[in-house]
Order: C-alpha cells, then structure tokens, then sequence
C-alpha cells in the first residue's frame, strides 16, 4: 500500500485525526496491512520536511522521523520512468504535480494508495477505472 504524506506527520509531531500508523498498531483497521509493507515515494519525505520547516518542528525531529521512515518503508524515487510517464498522464486530471507523483507510484507498483487528499479523492472514481488502482482513505481503512 502507498501512502500519502499525511499519514507521515505524526512522526515529526504534527498531529492529524487520520492516523494511519497508530491504527495499524492498535489493530483498528478493516484490512490487513503490514507496517513492513507500506510504501512511499521520496517526494513525500521533500513534503514532511516543508510541511514541518512551515511550523517551526526542530530539524532533529525531523531527521529523527526520516531515517525511521527509510529504515521502516520502502521508499521509491519519483524520478523513475514509469512514475514519470503516469504523473504526467494524471496532471490532465489532477492539478497538483506532487499529488500526481503519489498517485503514479501507485499505479507503477499496481499498488493501493491511502490518501486523504481532496483532490485524489475526487478524481478517485476516474483513476480506479482507469488504471485498475484501488484508492482509500482513513475513513474507509480505519475502525
């Protein structure tokens, strides 16, 4: 499964009500989803580090919450080929690049994705059917 930023903030502290992680480790979720079997690309970790820089997070818990992240998920480039070529198919229905990234590595590993994006979330249906995808979010994961 892929996820989206979001569910990385907690690690530097910033606080959302869709917690993935925790769910998974307090067994709160519908489906069975490993730790060990979640993925993310790199340009979510650039979104982290922004987010958190944003509101003042300390660099060392930032760089605590990244070396956890790259030693516990699979973390692709958003620079391979076929990343590449579906973000730019997906930017003709989804306007924001990076959000485009998410969704194409999905699409690259034939993988599910979690988000809790408004914008993947309303071209969900679109994607689905086209690319054969499965997108999530907390509220349909989560007990």
């Amino acid at each position: 499964m892929i996820l989206d930023t979001t569910y990385l903030l907690p690690l530097v502290g910033i606080a959302v009500k869709a917690d993935l992680l925790k769910a998974i480790v307090e067994g709160r979720i519908k489906k069975r989803i490993s730790l060990y079997e979640l993925k993310i690309n790199l340009i979510s970790l650039f979104e982290l580090q922004a987010k958190a820089s944003k509101l003042n997070i300390p660099s060392e818990r930032v760089n605590k919450a990244v070396n956890i992240i790259v030693r516990s998920f699979h973390v692709t480039p958003f620079y391979q080929q076929d990343i590449i070529k579906y973000s730019f198919e997906l930017h003709k229905i989804i306007s924001d690049y990076i959000d485009c990234v998410v969704v194409a590595t999905a699409i690259a590993f034939r993988d599910e994705l979690v988000t809790e994006d408004s914008i993947i979330l309303s071209a969900k249906e679109e994607v689905e059917k086209k690319y054969g995808v499965s997108i999530y979010s907390y509220r349909d994961l989560a007990e």
